[in-house]
């Protein structure tokens, strides 16, 4: 693990240097990258200046449902977002040169081509989440933080694991990248609402399927002190860890399936 994540600091460190040759292209496409992601918030505000409460829950409330989430995905995109990009290695035929290297296809994939840039993602969201936490009435206690920063980490991981499997799929698929994103960015905008406004049966869908409801949902409803609108177990409100963990090694299984039935493309 630690060469692989020093193999990953090599590479991904080269594209850093390579990006930050034209500092002002960085800086202007890393604040672009805000401003257009805060655009999704700002729906919200609008929405607020007519309403008061959405599904139960308040304008600040809800800040915090939509930074756990943009932080997660944030994050798992500026790490791994490059996995949605398999398809097109797939059929150049680029996959093959990376798995004669020696350097794990997956640190390869993540690293190549990284984009510092992404952070402008992680720290809009992180400044939402901010503002929600110092603005919404909690009752901090130590268990309280520890759930809020493990949701952040198993946020991350959960939303990582999806850009992974959406990479697996690919391998089978083709260019399918769109049939990934519909999980990773939809799955992300799905989730900076309250789950209270979907039916139950797309909250079942987000716990027991894709359990991207484990990403901001249930550890917000234990931070927030809000009861769970649909009497699910209280246990899954502090369970993102294991949730996150299982989902990592789902993840792994299917990246090194995917990757055993690889036939090339021939060429």
């Amino acid at each position: 693990m630690s060469e692989a994540l020093r193999m990953f600091g090599a590479i991904a460190g080269a594209w850093v240097r390579a990006g930050f040759t034209y500092r002002t292209s960085f800086v202007v496409l890393t604040s672009t990258g805000m401003i257009l992601t805060f655009l999704d918030f700002a729906i919200i505000l609008i929405m607020f200046s007519h309403l008061d409460a959405l599904g139960g829950f308040t304008l600040t409330q809800i800040a915090v449902l939509y930074g756990l989430s943009g932080f997660a995905i944030g994050v798992a995109d500026l790490l791994l977002g490059n996995a949605e990009m398999l398809g097109q290695r797939v059929r150049d035929g680029t996959l093959d040169q990376m798995l004669v290297r020696p350097v794990p296809a997956l640190v390869q994939v993540a690293a190549d081509r990284f984009a510092l840039r992404r952070v402008g993602r992680v720290l809009q969201s992180g400044a939402v989440l901010g503002w929600g936490l110092s603005a919404a009435p909690i009752d901090w206690t130590p268990l309280r933080v520890l759930v809020l920063a493990s949701a952040l980490v198993c946020g991350s991981l959960i939303f990582a694991s999806l850009f992974v499997l959406g990479g697996a799929f690919q391998v089978f698929a083709g260019d399918a990248s769109e049939v990934a994103n519909a999980f990773t960015y939809g799955g992300n905008t799905l989730t900076q609402y309250p789950l209270a406004i979907y039916p139950v049966e797309v909250v079942r869908a987000v716990t027991f399927i894709v359990p991207l409801a484990f990403v901001n949902w249930y550890p917000a409803l234990y931070v927030l002190g809000v009861d769970d609108p649909f009497d699910l177990p209280a246990a899954f409100q502090v369970a993102s860890p294991v949730v996150a963990a299982l989902f990592v090694a789902v993840a792994a299984l299917t990246w090194r399936t995917a990757l055993r039935h690889y036939r090339s493309t021939g060429s």
